[in-house]
């Protein structure tokens, strides 16, 4: 039809000032493309300009040249390995292998991502003799353990970063101090690699960091105190490593902190810190694995938005304060299990309406539980051989965790009858027909 042949040629002129791709940086892909999975024809399903035409994850600008108003076509983006139907990136094979082309085919490259491409720890991809393009601002390398690397050397002029992520990886040595070079750095996330060594001070610098996340490493030594000079900071994740000393107070200056992780470090007998009191925007605090004994403090009243707190094993004694149950309103999960504490489990726990779990187990706990059953089974309380069920308690039907403590005894309820303000289980059976004639002659 006339529409028809009219559209096709409106399509072909839309084309033809396409401004085409650089001819290296196709080539380039290609054979990128072919290296990760050769099992894909690649020019055969995207046989035009791949800027035109692309696979997902192949992202491109335009440019115009200094000397000419003409555009120029650049990659600027390369997302590898396929995530899920919503982001299906070109999958790598088995059998990937690593192409230097990439560090040196795209010079307008601003993304670089590879996930789970890279597997085989038979054969490593040694990184540290290859230089990134200066223009990168995002690198996300997640689950590709065979990139073992120094990390200095690959982090070397890559000043514009706003986002290094690598999570999962074969990368070892220390976070370099020129790190603090990093000024637009958002999001440093290093985890589950190899990385050692003491965090360097210059790290404060980085002042419009977001997210830090240094956790399953090797790192020792004490936490910088200039870590509180992180004002941005929404996440903090240090946990499994080998940090000592005193968890540092100025970390009480991060007051945009959602996310404190700290747990299983070395820590050590310092308490809980009371300056968590003072992180207004906190919804979650792990502190579990550490050393850091004492009680738990009052500390709760401003922390209404907290919505997970993890203390286990962390050597806590004494009771739990029944503050947390007023204050911590929006509690979803708590964790003090298998510390030393004691006295009962505050009845104010059952005003908590969102929490799907409080984990008391192995403690010194002792005392009457009075819960309803739907606060009930969300406790864990084994371990604690002083607790009992009430006989009028609502909850001794469930078959979870609380079904394992034993029916409370007369004996084992703390509050003794009454009889006109004085306890009759106070005195022995003489004593009680004495003040029972005392009462009867005297009119009380």
């Amino acid at each position: 039809s006339t529409f028809s042949l009219l559209f096709f040629f409106f399509s072909l002129s839309l084309s033809q000032d396409q401004p085409l791709l650089d001819p290296t940086e196709q080539k380039a892909l290609y054979q990128l493309l072919n290296s990760l999975n050769p099992t894909i024809p690649w020019p055969t399903l995207f046989p035009d300009d791949l800027c035109f035409s692309a696979p997902h994850g192949v992202v491109c600008d335009y440019y115009s040249s200094s000397s000419t108003t003409q555009q120029k076509a650049h990659i600027v983006e390369l997302n590898f390995g396929y995530v899920s139907d919503e982001t299906p990136n070109p999958p790598c094979s088995p059998n990937a292998t690593f192409n230097p082309l990439l560090f040196t085919s795209f010079n307008y490259l601003r993304k670089l991502f590879f996930y789970k491409c890279f597997n085989n720890t038979q054969n490593h991809k040694p990184l540290h003799n290859l230089s990134l393009p200066p223009s990168l601002q995002e690198l996300v390398f997640i689950e590709n353990p065979s990139f073992v690397s120094p990390l200095e050397p690959f982090l070397n002029n890559l000043t514009s970063l706003k986002r290094l992520v690598l999570i999962g990886n074969g990368f070892h040595g220390e976070l370099p101090p020129q790190i603090a070079s990093f000024n637009n750095l958002e999001e440093l996330t290093v985890s589950r690699n190899n990385l050692s060594g003491e965090v360097p001070a210059s790290l404060g610098m980085l002042k419009k960091l977001k997210i830090l996340d240094l956790s399953q490493n090797e790192f020792k030594g004490c936490v910088p105190e200039q870590v509180g000079n992180l004002t941005s900071l929404l996440k903090l994740d240090l946990s499994f490593n080998g940090f000592v000393c005193k968890i540092p107070e100025s970390l009480k200056h991060l007051k945009n902190l959602e996310f404190m992780d700290l747990s299983f470090n070395l820590f050590g007998n310092f308490g809980v810190p009371l300056f968590i009191g003072e992180i207004p925007k906190l919804k979650e605090v792990y502190l579990s694995g550490n050393s850091l004994s004492g009680k738990i403090p009052e500390i709760w009243e401003n922390l209404g938005g907290v919505v997970k707190i993890g203390f286990s094993e962390m050597g806590l004694v004494g009771k739990i304060p029944s503050s947390m149950g007023v204050y911590l309103k929006n509690l979803s999960y708590l964790g003090l299990d298998n510390n030393k504490l004691d006295g009962p489990v505050p009845e104010e726990f059952g005003l908590l309406e969102f929490v799907d779990e409080i984990n008391l187990e192995n403690n010194n706990l002792s005392g009457r539980i009075t819960f309803s059953k739907k606060v009930g089974e969300k406790l864990k309380l084994a371990g604690n051989i002083g607790l009992c069920l009430g006989n009028n308690n609502s909850c001794s039907e469930n078959g979870g965790r609380l079904g394992q403590i034993n029916p409370c005894k007369i004996t084992d309820v703390p509050d003794a009858v009454v009889f006109n303000g004085v306890s009759l289980l106070l005195f022995d059976p003489l004593t009680l027909v004495l003040v029972s004639l005392l009462f009867f002659f005297t009119g009380f």
